[in-house]
């Protein structure tokens, strides 16, 4: 395998070799704690434009199937792993984890030392990187790609796409959703209509839907401040979910506030505590925005869940609208299924309540 080196802002480099496509890419670098799942974690379009750094020693020791993609195509930047496997051993692998990378255009290096690159994101909090096939020794680093733009408008549908023919109607606005997030809904058996990113009210109400979903997706939520009112309008309107980033959306509009996280939460084991239970609830995460606690409108909304490890606000429910979100992800993939009964839930409020016009 070709020499690969990932250059820091900070002027630090790492030499690894080569795997996936051989060539640059930018981005940020972020960690991922999970110790299963890479191929759900690299087809997350909410590591769109991030570089993502893989805790687990070993990466592709069971391979790559045709079934368990999160999305079409891969919209990350690039992968650094420790230990690459190319000889996976599973049943249903059809491709290795690097050809995978090749085929989709994705630049990574493996024999990376990632401990060390993990206690120093966890350090110095997220860095820009480079992956590149020259080191740049003692020369100044010039970043090339534009981090303040926002990568929704290009993971997010282009036109509207129509699953199931039947149950409550819910439409899924696109910010860069994952698969399983669809198939959770179809599997609660639901009609599904996914929708661009920018979709008004009064489109979204033409389609006369029973329920919105406000999905995850990539980086910084003030990116999307123009969507604002609208959203506001959605959900007060319809009984609505958010997750995610639609989780920072809806708060958002709600005037609340977010910022920027040191590391973020990129993992399969975040511990959550559901506040009117005290059950704590193993999550799958990622995201490196969250919203700002003392900026909630507590008088609007109850906080729903927190963040067991730093307290953090992980869940919002309204008052008197039919009105949730949750930080975390609770169709997992890649992760424990401890919150999948959200989606349960969120489909029989529907029928309690009876939103439901086109069963």
């Amino acid at each position: 395998m070709d020499k690969g080196y990932l250059i820091l802002e900070n002027g630090d480099i790492y030499e690894g070799s080569f795997i996936g496509k051989a060539g640059e890419a930018c981005g940020e670098v972020v960690f991922n704690t999970s110790m299963t799942g890479y191929q759900e974690i690299v087809s997350d379009p909410s590591y769109a434009g991030q570089i993502v750094v893989f805790c687990y020693p070993m990466i592709g020791n069971y391979g790559m199937n045709s079934f368990d993609f999160e999305a079409d195509t891969l919209h990350l930047s690039g992968v650094i792993i420790g230990e690459h496997c190319d000889e996976p051993s599973h049943f249903q692998a059809n491709q290795s984890f690097s050809d995978q990378l090749r085929h989709f255009g994705v630049a990574g290096l493996a024999g990376i030392d990632t401990r060390s690159l993990t206690k120093k994101i966890r350090k110095h909090g997220t860095l820009k990187g480079w992956i590149s096939d020259k080191s740049f020794a003692g020369k100044k680093q010039e970043w090339i790609t534009d981090f303040s733009s926002s990568q929704v408008p290009r993971v997010s549908v282009k036109e509207p796409e129509v699953h199931g023919n039947k149950g409550p109607h819910v439409v899924l606005v696109d910010y860069g959703y994952k698969r399983s997030i669809l198939d959770s809904l179809l599997e609660e058996g639901c009609r599904v209509t996914v929708v661009p990113y920018n979709y008004t009210y009064q489109q979204i109400s033409a389609l006369n839907p029973d329920a919105l979903l406000l999905s995850n997706g990539p980086g910084d939520p003030m990116a999307l401040a123009p969507l604002f009112p609208e959203i506001k309008k959605m959900a007060e309107a319809l009984p609505t979910l958010g997750i995610c980033l639609g989780h920072q959306l809806i708060a958002l509009a709600f005037g609340g506030k977010t910022e920027k996280m040191k590391f973020g939460h990129r993992g399969a084991n975040h511990p959550v505590k559901e506040l009117e239970t005290g059950k704590v609830w193993i999550t799958s995460q990622n995201h490196g925005y969250e919203v700002i606690e003392h900026t909630i409108d507590q008088e609007t909304f109850d906080i729903a869940y927190k963040n067991v490890n730093d307290n953090t606000v992980e869940g919002l429910k309204h008052k008197t609208l039919s009105l949730q979100t949750v930080q975390f992800h609770p169709e997992a993939n890649a992760g424990p299924n401890d919150t999948a009964h959200i989606f349960k839930k969120f489909v029989q409020q529907l029928a309690e309540t009876g939103e439901m016009q086109n069963a």
